[in-house]
C-alpha cells in the first residue's frame, strides 16, 4: 500500500472506521507511463511516496487518492488495480482469510503509520487489507477517490459471508459497514455511503480473465467520453461502455478500471 508523508496527528484510523474501502494501488511496469497516462485520463498529478521512487502518490485537487508502484515486473505481481479495506487488526483480519480458505499472498507487513497485506479470497480475487492511520483527510478521500468497488464474483451471498466475516460488516460495533441485498448484488454502505458492490456472474463460468473473480475499480469523473477519448488516445483501449454514464477501460500496461459518471455515485 502506497502512503504519503503528509498525514496528521487528527487522521481517522481503522479501528474506528473499519470494513470499507480506505485506498486504491495500482501495480504497473513502467512508472513514467502509467502517470502520463493516468494524467492524461483522469488529471491525477503525482509525488513521490516515502517507500521510495518506483512508489508515487496520485493527487487530484491536492487530495491524495490513489498509489501507483512500479513493482509488477520485479515482484512478480500482476498488473492490476487493488483495494484495500481498513481493519482494526491486520493480524486477525489475515487469520480469518486463512480460516475461511482464502490466501495470504503478501504480509502483514509495516508500512508506517501501519501495517498492510495482500490478500485473495477462496474465488481468487485479489484485495489488500490496512491497519493503522487512515489516509489525510478522510472524508476528502471518500469523495475524491472511487465512486465505488464492484467484486465480480460467481456467487454474491457466498462472498458476502467471506468478506463480511473477514472484515466485519454488519456487526454490532460502532463504526462497522452496513450490508444491503439489491437483486444479484450485495450492497455496502459506510456512513452512508455506497462504498462497494458485489455482483454475481455465472455460477458455471469458465476461467477466462474477462470474467473470472475480482475487483473492479469504479473512479468517479465528470465526463466519461472525454475520459475514454484521453485513454484512447494515450494508448488505452476500450473493454465496455463509452458511453455517457459509464465504461470500461484498460491503460496501456492492462490493467482495468472503470470511470463512472459523478452524477451516479
Amino acid at each position: 500500500m502506497n502512503r504519503d508523508t503528509t498525514l496528521r496527528s487528527d487522521v481517522i484510523s481503522s479501528h474506528s472506521v473499519f470494513g470499507a474501502p480506505c485506498w486504491v494501488s495500482l501495480s504497473a511496469r513502467d512508472q513514467q507511463a502509467a502517470e502520463d497516462f493516468y494524467h492524461a485520463v483522469l488529471g491525477w498529478r503525482f509525488r513521490t511516496a516515502m517507500l521510495g521512487e518506483r512508489f508515487r502518490i496520485a493527487y487530484a485537487d491536492e487530495v491524495p487518492v490513489a498509489g501507483i508502484a512500479a513493482v509488477a515486473g520485479s515482484w512478480q505481481m500482476a498488473v492490476a488495480w487493488t483495494p484495500y479495506f481498513a481493519v482494526s487488526s491486520a493480524d486477525e483480519a489475515v487469520s480469518r482469510v486463512q480460516e475461511r480458505g482464502g490466501t495470504a499472498a503478501v504480509g502483514p507487513i509495516a508500512f508506517p503509520p501501519g501495517r498492510a497485506a495482500l490478500l485473495a479470497d477462496r474465488d481468487g480475487a485479489v484485495f489488500g487489507i490496512w491497519e493503522g492511520q487512515l489516509v489525510a483527510g478522510w472524508e476528502s478521500w471518500r469523495r475524491a477517490a472511487p465512486a465505488f468497488v464492484r467484486l465480480h464474483t460467481r456467487n454474491a451471498f457466498d462472498a458476502a459471508m467471506f468478506y463480511g466475516e473477514v472484515l466485519e460488516w454488519a456487526s454490532d460495533r460502532p463504526g462497522c459497514c452496513e450490508v444491503q441485498y439489491d437483486g444479484d448484488e450485495v450492497v455496502l454502505r459506510s456512513e452512508g455511503d455506497v462504498v462497494a458492490r458485489i455482483h454475481s456472474g455465472a455460477v458455471e463460468a469458465a476461467p477466462d480473465p474477462s470474467i473470472r473473480p475480482h475487483w473492479q475499480i469504479h473512479f468517479a469523473v465528470g465526463d466519461v467520453e472525454a475520459c475514454v477519448r484521453a485513454a484512447v488516445a494515450h494508448g488505452g483501449t476500450v473493454q465496455a461502455g463509452g458511453q455517457p454514464k459509464e465504461a470500461v477501460l484498460r491503460d496501456p500496461d492492462g490493467a482495468q478500471f472503470t470511470v463512472t459518471s459523478r452524477t451516479e455515485r
